[in-house]
């Protein structure tokens, strides 16, 4: 039987109906999550650690530990960790660190006249949150992914935020993550009630200045709930991969890499553009019909393939670098032997991976990019996380007394115009150079 897709044929014969929901993957928020998530958030606001852990019984079913998990809880997870399990993390670990010490921002100096000086520094945020979900996995690569990041920008304190497990405290891949990483505490918390303790400060849980890491609809919202007061990073939706494949391209290779990001979440977006024709679709939804039959998430991946899935074919590499900016995928992947022009053309993703051996998955665990990236289109706007993510920018203005002269006349003339006549006094006392 062959499998089910939402989007198939030809790109250019899709409907405007199906190319809009192509492009437009964002499912919003029903509004009684809406609701909840903002309640939750209200009650920690107002009642702290007492709503913390009676909002942890009700929605994790788990009667509540010390909401900051101790010390030699978190160092004992690291030595349970079997050996070649700890090798990994630390493997990953060091290529992250690597390559976000690469990327660290730096000063920007810039004289825009004569003695006109201006700087752009850039300060880390000081204290930082990272929320790690729970529910159906447990995901220390995002821990690595977002606390390493705050430890090179030189955040002053970074925490880890994770739902208990049965026991009370996040599993131990969790925790051994959290201290490999480099992390100054573990509160285990988790939901719109972690995000409300984070954003307003509870008993035992000091506020933030900035949450990161992807949750489930009810921590997006409670995330947005404490914008006002704290810096959050983008909406994360649903993992989601766009493939572009051509006649070079390894098709068991492509169908499994699709799978992949489908057995992540049966609201997950997979899509693969051939830039061929309909036998080279064929082929390609063969080897993919074939390899989910034996998929071990089967009832996810096919699931997934039903609601958002595609294997679509275009007959340029035009319209494929076209459809793929418009697309904005959260991972691409160019499967094809001539991949470096390709990725020329193409500037909306949030991370791209050039060449058919330059896995998806490598970039999920292990290469050293990080993998909490813009979904639902939002690449067009967003960022993927980095070590700009921790930091503010102040801008520095040095301006000698000559150059405050020669600045003082048309900058008294524009306060005029805009009829602030106490900007206009404080520019025109510097027109002398005898000042």
């Amino acid at each position: 039987m062959t499998l089910a897709l939402r989007f198939t044929g030809s790109l250019e014969a899709l409907s405007a109906g199906d190319r809009q929901l192509l492009r437009d993957r964002s499912r919003g928020i029903p509004d009684d999550v809406r609701r909840r998530a903002r309640e939750i958030v209200a009650t920690v606001a107002a009642e702290g650690d007492v709503a913390v852990r009676r909002w942890t019984r009700e929605l994790d079913r788990v009667e509540p530990g010390p909401v900051v998990v101790p010390a030699e809880r978190v160092e004992a997870a690291v030595r349970r960790l079997p050996k070649p399990v700890d090798t990994a993390l630390r493997r990953a670990a060091s290529n992250i660190e690597t390559f976000h010490r690469a990327c660290a921002p730096r000063v920007v100096e810039c004289e825009t006249e004569p003695g006109v000086l201006l700087r752009r520094v850039p300060h880390p945020v000081a204290r930082v949150a990272v929320y790690a979900p729970g529910g159906r996995a447990s995901y220390p690569s995002s821990v690595l992914m977002g606390v390493i990041p705050a430890k090179v920008a030189g955040c002053r304190s970074v925490a880890v935020v994770s739902p208990p497990g049965s026991d009370g405290v996040p599993p131990d891949p969790i925790l051994a993550a959290a201290a490999i990483a480099g992390a100054d505490r573990v509160y285990a918390i988790g939901g719109a009630q972690a995000i409300g303790a984070l954003g307003y400060g509870t008993e035992t849980v000091a506020a933030v200045d900035r949450i990161v890491g992807p949750g489930n609809a009810y921590v997006t919202e409670a995330k947005l709930a404490v914008a006002h007061r704290v810096g959050i990073d983008g909406p994360a939706g649903p993992t989601e991969l766009l493939a572009i494949v051509d006649r070079t391209s390894p098709l068991d290779a492509v169908a499994i890499e699709m799978i992949a990001q489908a057995e992540h979440d049966p609201d997950a977006t997979v899509v693969a553009l051939v830039i061929g024709d309909q036998d080279l679709c064929r082929r390609l939804l063969d080897r993919l019909t074939d390899r989910v039959a034996d998929a071990n998430r089967g009832e996810i991946v096919r699931a997934a393939f039903r609601g958002q899935g595609g294997v679509l074919f275009t007959p340029t590499v035009a319209a494929a670098q076209q459809f793929a900016n418009e697309f904005a995928a959260e991972h691409l992947l160019l499967a094809t032997a001539e991949a470096e022009p390709l990725a020329a053309g193409i500037d909306t993703a949030g991370a791209v991976f050039v060449g058919p051996s330059s896995s998806v998955v490598f970039g999920d665990y292990l290469s050293g990019g990080n993998h909490v990236l813009p979904t639902s289109g939002l690449a067009r706007a967003f960022s993927g996380l980095g070590t700009e993510t921790f930091v503010r920018w102040v801008t520095e203005q040095r301006v000698d007394s000559r150059a405050a002269a020669r600045l003082s006349r048309d900058t008294a003339l524009l306060a005029t115009i805009e009829g602030f006549p106490g900007h206009r006094a404080a520019a025109e006392q510097w027109q002398s150079e005898e000042r």
